[in-house]
């Protein structure tokens, strides 16, 4: 059974890279791409994915608060996995304030994101650092 994975990052590019990673990987399956927080809340109530993948900064972050965010993706989505440019504490904070179980560094996701889902994202997890 494939983990089902919603994808959200404003960036065409990032999109991109990661939808063709996670194409590669066997034990995902890719069931949408959100360009902002908006649609990321709504293709997560649709979709209910198992893992999100969400980038903490968002054209739209300035309409969502971290905790709005959070409370609506919680009851739509099992684990969530922050990527960032910045991994300094004040991301970190933001990441947790946003319930991911982890923050990647967008470098290092060719190497880390599958990784990462697999331990940090079993079967029936939950969100929340």
């Amino acid at each position: 059974m494939s983990i089902k994975v919603l994808l959200a990052d404003d960036s065409d590019v990032m999109r991109r890279a990661i939808a063709k990673l996670l194409n590669e990987e066997p034990s995902t399956s890719l069931v949408g791409e959100a360009k902002g927080f908006a649609e990321t809340i709504q293709l997560a109530n649709e979709l209910r994915p198992d893992v999100l993948i969400m980038d903490l900064h968002m054209s739209d972050e300035r309409e969502y608060s971290p905790e709005s965010v959070r409370f609506q993706l919680s009851m739509h989505s099992g684990c969530i996995v922050a990527i960032s440019v910045w991994n300094d504490e004040q991301a970190k904070a933001l990441a947790k304030r946003f319930g991911a179980r982890v923050l990647l560094d967008k470098v290092n996701l060719y190497s880390e994101l599958i990784p990462a889902i697999k331990r940090n994202c079993p079967p029936g997890a939950v969100s929340g650092i």
